[in-house]
C-alpha cells in the first residue's frame, strides 16, 4: 500500500469518528407508539424533538361519577359523539369554578369512549408551539384524538397563545379531521384581566367597542366553537356528591346523615370550596378514619 492510498485510509478513519460523534448529538426518532394498547399520551421533549410518550395507567373515573354536572355532560358527550362518528364536532373550552369537574370530564370520555377508537394527547402550555408537528403525526393514524390542553392560561406575548391561536383558526392548513382540542381554564379568555384594559373601551352613542387589548384577549377563546361554562355548587349540591362518593366507597347507609353532612361541611370551609373535588376528599377521608375505628374497635373486643 502506497503511502497515498494509507493517508487516504486514514482520513476516511477519521471522517468516520467525526460523523459517529455527530450522529450522535442528533435527537433520536421515537417509533410510533401502539395506538391500540395505549390510551392516552404526553407530548414530551428531548432537546428540541417531541414525541409521544405512552401513559401506562390513565385515570379510571366515569362519566356517571360526575355529580351536579348533567348539562355539561350533555353538551360536551353530544359533540364527542359527533366527532367519533365522522361528523362536524367544535374545539372544546371547559371553563370556570375550580374542582367542579372539567379535566374529569374530558378524562371520562376517554374512558367511556375509548373501545370506539377515541386516544387522548395531553400537551403542556409550553408545549403548544409544537402543536403542528403532532396534528401532521397524527393525521393518517386510524384514530380520533383529543387534544388535551389543561389549566389553560397565558401571560401577555407567550409563544404559546400565538401557536394556538393558529391551529385552532388561522393557518394555511387545516386541522386533519381526526382531532379535536379540548381545553380547561379557571379564566374565561385564558389570559389575565386589569383594570388599565377599561379605560381603552370606546363609546360609539349606545355602542360599546372593547380596546385591543381586550379584543386580542377574546380572539383566542372565540375560536373555540363550544363554550361549556362550570359553576360553584351549592351547599346542598355538595352534599348530594359528598352522600354520592361515600355510597362508592361502600360506607353503609346506616353510617351516612347529619354526622357526615356537618363534617362535610366543617371540611369545604377549611378549603374555602364546596367542589366535586374536595366532596371527594373529603369522602376518602371520612370512610377511611371510619373504617379504621371500626377495626379497632373489633380488635379490641
Amino acid at each position: 500500500m502506497t503511502a497515498a492510498n494509507i493517508e487516504l485510509q486514514r482520513l476516511l478513519e477519521r471522517v468516520e469518528q467525526v460523523l459517529a460523534r455527530f450522529e450522535a448529538t442528533l435527537p433520536q426518532v421515537k417509533p410510533l407508539p401502539d395506538w391500540g394498547n395505549s390510551l392516552a399520551f404526553r407530548w414530551r421533549k428531548r432537546g428540541n424533538a417531541g414525541f409521544l410518550q405512552p401513559v401506562g395507567h390513565p385515570h379510571q373515573i366515569r362519566l356517571v361519577d360526575l355529580q351536579g354536572i348533567d348539562h355539561q355532560k350533555v353538551l360536551i358527550e353530544q359533540n364527542t359523539r359527533q366527532f367519533l362518528a365522522g361528523l362536524t364536532a367544535n374545539n372544546v373550552l371547559l371553563t370556570g369554578a375550580r374542582g367542579t369537574g372539567k379535566s374529569s370530564m374530558v378524562k371520562a370520555l376517554l374512558n367511556k369512549f375509548s373501545p370506539d377508537g377515541l386516544r387522548l394527547i395531553e400537551v403542556d402550555k409550553r408545549d403548544l408551539t409544537d402543536l403542528p408537528d403532532i396534528v401532521d403525526l397524527v393525521a393518517d393514524i386510524p384514530f380520533k384524538f383529543i387534544l388535551f390542553c389543561d389549566d389553560l392560561s397565558f401571560d401577555a406575548d407567550e409563544p404559546g397563545f400565538k401557536a394556538l391561536k393558529v391551529i385552532l383558526d388561522g393557518s394555511i392548513s387545516a386541522t386533519s379531521e381526526n382531532l379535536l382540542i379540548y381545553a380547561t381554564s379557571n379564566r374565561r379568555h385564558l389570559m389575565p384581566e386589569f383594570m388599565r384594559e377599561n379605560l381603552e373601551t370606546r363609546y360609539l352613542g349606545e355602542e360599546i367597542h372593547p380596546g385591543e387589548s381586550v379584543e386580542e384577549k377574546i380572539s383566542l377563546s372565540e375560536r373555540f366553537g363550544l363554550w361549556v361554562s362550570f359553576y360553584p355548587f351549592s351547599q346542598e349540591e355538595y352534599l348530594k356528591i359528598v352522600d354520592y362518593w361515600l355510597g362508592e366507597l361502600e360506607v353503609p347507609a346506616c353510617k351516612k346523615g347529619a354526622e357526615s353532612h356537618s363534617e362535610a361541611l366543617q371540611w369545604a370551609l377549611t378549603r374555602g370550596s364546596r367542589s366535586g373535588r374536595v366532596a371527594w376528599h373529603f369522602a376518602r377521608d371520612w370512610a377511611g378514619r371510619h373504617r379504621l375505628i371500626s377495626t379497632s374497635l373489633r380488635e379490641k373486643s
